[in-house]
């Protein structure tokens, strides 16, 4: 399985971005599909995700401002609003299929105030 993410760049504080993640490579639907991003020094960490029974699920720092999206191609979005340069990161889409965790190389999110 194959992820590919786009959408990234650099944006002023207050702006939106849509992010896009096709996987590719999966004989199945996939489920559980989300986003988590990485700042410079820092863990990578939940943005937002889908779970298995389709639920999201947000980071705290980001409820209200962004939302995670589906479509039935194995493909996940996320739009970001009121972004701000906290939010500063690469984004990298995440597929779990049978327990099995799959990364894409990551896009980068610049937010300059």
């Amino acid at each position: 399985v194959q992820l590919q993410a786009s959408g990234g760049g650099l944006v002023q504080a207050g702006g939106s971005l849509r992010l896009s993640c096709a996987a590719s490579g999966s004989r199945v639907s996939i489920s559980r599909m989300g986003w988590y991003r990485q700042a410079p020094g820092k863990q990578r960490e939940l943005v937002a995700r889908f779970t298995s029974g389709g639920s999201t699920v947000y980071a705290d720092s980001v409820k209200d401002r962004f939302t995670i999206s589906r479509d039935n191609a194995n493909k996940v979005y996320l739009q970001m609003n009121s972004l701000k340069p906290e939010d500063t990161a690469v984004y990298y889409c995440n597929a779990v299929i049978t327990d099995k965790a799959y990364w894409g190389k990551g896009t980068q999110v610049t937010v300059s105030s």
